[in-house]
């Protein structure tokens, strides 16, 4: 892998996967359709206040009735693979007891569109749709939902784990735990840190009994964790600023890293977290130091760490997503190389999310988005840095493959490389998505001549 100037493509392995990202809740829709049971998102949508633009997820992009156009549309993007969540609560309606066979036919016949495309599937078993009928048990403050996860998880992998190439058990527990049961901004809406603090070791706990119950299957099927992660940057050089970056990288980044990779929580972040509801059981943490054959990382935006009042704001100087997020690609690069020096024992990487918000317009049946453009190739650009550093990253997906019902925002954010008209359900590819397939398309001829340009240009139609 080579490249000859600061103006060189990129020239990605021949064996690096390119793919597309969604989940579940986000695009499917058919919310109470073939014996699907509610999830928590579903509940909390319902909830007057609680989201945005007061939408649901009852209908989102309908990919349950729409996939095989969907996965049509992915094969025309030229990409090799598809990351997408199972809804539990499709398969298993309340969490635990009778398995719901229409819910796994539906996955079934999905894989076998791929399939047919030779589009290789990365499962991810929870993106934050916890059955009702578990919340109503008490959710993952109970180390009874742990023993459920790690059932499902088994069926899973006994009825797909040898037609699927990864098996992810959770994206961004982080996420589950700190904006689930933190600060109340996604379900179940509870906000009381202390109580986060515990879902976030049955998350991990979860995790590592789903890995042996998965092992025990014997599938083809790796077997990995996606998590969301960041470096934390102190605003300036002082004292201050440099430890609470520490402390944040600490509570974030390897508050579910060390666990899973050292079999420890981390220090920094014990010192100064809220434990007086936290309970470790005897050799819980052996049971969550599970092997495991890759690792994903979500990666959007760096933090940004200012002690003084009012804080230091980011400059910003390539901009801001529709999210608000600050437009970092070096962050990636950073991120990758003090992964790989902090545990010497790191697995295959994939960067499964990736991408970013644009307030999207379709004009003459076109979207140019030429901002998500730049942001794909820079962050690409930032990815090859590091595996020319020696980090082991063996894919790319893009985050998300449809615009969708991006949780407490509605649908007011869009994140697609295709523009949904939620009104029609009509898809149409932006320029973005072009680019994304032009990409694809010119790495093999950059395997031939790696010093190919890399440089914003218009897509080809």
């Amino acid at each position: 892998m080579t490249m000859s100037n600061n103006n060189s493509k990129p020239a990605f392995s021949s064996s690096f996967i390119w793919g597309v990202a969604t989940s579940a809740y986000q695009i499917e829709g058919a919310a109470a359709v073939d014996g699907r049971g509610p999830s928590i998102w579903d509940t909390f949508t319902h909830t007057p206040g609680k989201i945005i633009d007061g939408s649901t997820g009852d209908v989102a992009c309908d990919h349950y009735h729409k996939y095989a156009e969907d996965v049509d549309l992915i094969a025309s993007l030229s990409v090799d693979a598809y990351r997408f969540s199972i809804s539990w609560s499709r398969v298993q309606p309340l969490g635990y007891g009778a398995w719901n066979e229409q819910g796994f036919e539906f996955y079934s016949k999905l894989l076998d569109k791929l399939a047919e495309k030779n589009i290789t599937a990365h499962v991810t078993l929870y993106h934050w749709d916890l059955p009702q009928g578990l919340q109503d048990q008490g959710g993952w403050l109970s180390r009874d939902t742990p023993k459920h996860f790690a059932e499902y998880a088994a069926e899973v992998a006994r009825r797909f784990g040898n037609r699927v190439a990864t098996i992810a058990t959770h994206n961004e527990p982080w996420c589950t735990a700190n904006l689930g049961y933190g600060n109340a901004q996604f379900a179940p809406g509870i906000a009381d840190t202390a109580l986060a603090i515990q879902v976030s070791h049955h998350l991990l706990l979860s995790h590592g009994w789903a890995m042996q119950a998965m092992r025990a299957v014997n599938s083809s099927a790796k077997l990995g964790i996606v998590l969301n992660q960041w470096t934390a940057m102190p605003a300036t050089d002082s004292a201050q600023d440099q430890a609470e970056a520490e402390w944040e990288y600490a509570r974030s980044v390897q508050w579910f890293m060390d666990p899973i990779f050292k079999g420890s929580y981390p220090q920094k972040a014990l010192d100064r977290m809220d434990m007086s509801q936290f309970h470790v059981a005897d050799n819980d943490m052996a049971e969550i130091r599970q092997p495991i054959d890759f690792l994903g990382v979500n990666y959007y935006f760096r933090s940004y760490i200012s002690t003084e009042v009012p804080a230091k704001k980011p400059e910003g100087k390539l901009g801001f997503s529709d999210m608000g997020w600050e437009i970092y690609p070096d962050g990636l690069t950073d991120l990758l190389l003090q992964l790989n020096r902090e545990y010497t024992d790191l697995p295959p990487i994939y960067i499964t999310e990736n991408g970013m918000a644009v307030a999207d317009t379709i004009q003459d049946g076109k979207i140019d988005d030429a901002a998500r453009i730049e942001y794909v190739r820079l962050h690409l650009k930032a990815l090859h840095n590091a595996i020319a550093q020696g980090v082991n990253v063996q894919g790319y997906f893009y985050w998300s493959l449809l615009d969708n019902f991006e949780w407490n925002s509605g649908y007011a954010k869009r994140f697609g490389l295709v523009y949904v008209d939620y009104e029609t359900q009509e898809r149409t590819l932006k320029n973005s998505a072009l680019w994304y397939r032009d990409f694809i398309h010119d790495q093999v001829a950059a395997r031939l001549n790696p010093a190919r340009f890399l440089g914003p240009r218009q897509p080809r139609r």
